[in-house]
């Protein structure tokens, strides 16, 4: 069976409990070109927003912290007060810094895959050891995918990198002629600037791996036609089995109805083909109810168990079809069916005492019996 399976082809596409499976160990789709980008691109604009205060804010530790007395340097008070100062300083726009470049690494793989703790993929594994395995890994096709990847992010980098430099070339040859402070902060500005452009023209990269790794996903769960089977016996059961499951359950509850038959009032037959047993509790409030129903064999059993127990068993082909499709075993018959039904039963109460007192034998025309339309079966 496994030679069998590893010919197979895996055309067929994964179920949800495989993708459930392969979430429970880790599998999920990821592109880290995706997340870098994004990190990158966060860090990018946050420093331009914040960039200005944290040069100031670290301006000012520094200038501080070079400006100590003698008398200071041998405090630890002092030493106490200047660190709780740098770190008030410095901790607000460093803390919103890395809050935006934290915040970029957890949603960026998050809208990909979505957010995925595995225990599984956390334990350790020998196999992982084997430098055999990690060769054939590296010179495998993923390895050659990622190899591809890497030089096409070095080409592209280096590409724009000389493009923007080019282009900053004439804003890059006059800073050696500015002040010291304005030559820092047009640097700085310049520096954020190419940072942004080179971090952005990864995008180019993240387009194309993340509908690759949601491809690649999805072709490392595609099943074999006997894995897709082998997992609907292990979902479903084995079709054997549910139907040994089914037939004792059917066996079981014909058994029951068979139980109630000899507390019917009446069996009203097709004659042949269908059978239903009533049964009215004249002290209740409910109509009458049916007790069992069936078809050709059953119905048989039916009758043969009533007039083994002396239950009026009676030909009414209309009325029995009527019931028989409308009724379920159980429930009481529809109100449409009311006057027919207490004819029949009023027949059966009168026949029941004329056997035991005598009399004018009573008698019934079942085909007149009144039938709405709705009800009437062929």
């Amino acid at each position: 069976m496994a030679e069998e399976e590893q010919g197979q082809e895996k055309t067929e596409q994964p179920t949800e409990k495989r993708i459930n499976d392969a979430r429970e160990k880790g599998q999920v789709p990821r592109s880290k070109e995706f997340t870098t980008v994004i990190v990158l691109i966060a860090s990018a604009v946050a420093m331009m927003f914040l960039g200005s205060n944290m040069v100031s804010s670290v301006a000012a530790v520094m200038e501080k912290s070079f400006s100590f007395t003698r008398k200071e340097i041998f405090d630890p008070v002092a030493i106490l007060h200047h660190i709780i100062y740098s770190i008030e300083t410095i901790a607000v726009d460093l803390g919103i810094f890395l809050g935006v470049t934290v915040l970029a690494a957890l949603i960026a793989p998050a809208s990909i895959g979505g957010w995925n703790f595995s225990a599984q993929a956390m334990t350790p594994k020998i196999d992982r050891l084997d430098p055999l395995k990690g060769l054939k890994r590296i010179l495998g096709p993923q390895g050659l995918i990622e190899l591809v990847k890497a030089l096409g992010k070095f080409i592209l980098v280096g590409i724009i990198s000389v493009f923007v430099l080019w282009s900053l070339r004439d804003q890059l040859l006059t800073l050696g002629m500015q002040e010291v402070n304005v030559a820092m902060a047009s640097l700085g500005e310049l520096v954020l600037w190419v940072f942004l452009a080179i971090s952005s023209s990864l995008i180019i990269i993240a387009a194309i791996d993340v509908p690759f790794q949601h491809w690649n996903h999805n072709r490392q769960l595609k099943m074999t036609k006997q894995e897709l089977k082998d997992e609907s016996k292990e979902t479903d059961g084995n079709p054997e089995v549910k139907g040994r499951i089914r037939r004792l359950q059917v066996e079981l509850s014909q058994q029951r109805m068979m139980q109630e038959v000899p507390d019917a009032d009446v069996i009203i037959t097709n004659p042949t083909h269908y059978a239903v047993a009533l049964r009215y509790n004249q002290t209740g409030n409910g109509a009458p109810y049916v007790v069992a129903k069936g078809a050709d064999l059953i119905a048989q059993q039916i009758r043969i168990v009533g007039e083994a127990n002396q239950v009026p068993v009676l030909s009414a082909p209309p009325l029995t079809r009527a019931i028989y499709f409308s009724t379920e075993l159980g429930e009481e018959i529809p109100s449409g069916l009311y006057i027919a039904v207490a004819q029949v039963l009023a027949f059966v109460f009168q026949l029941r005492r004329y056997n035991n007192r005598g009399g004018n034998k009573p008698r019934l025309n079942t085909e007149d019996l009144p039938i709405p339309d709705e009800f009437k079966r062929d």
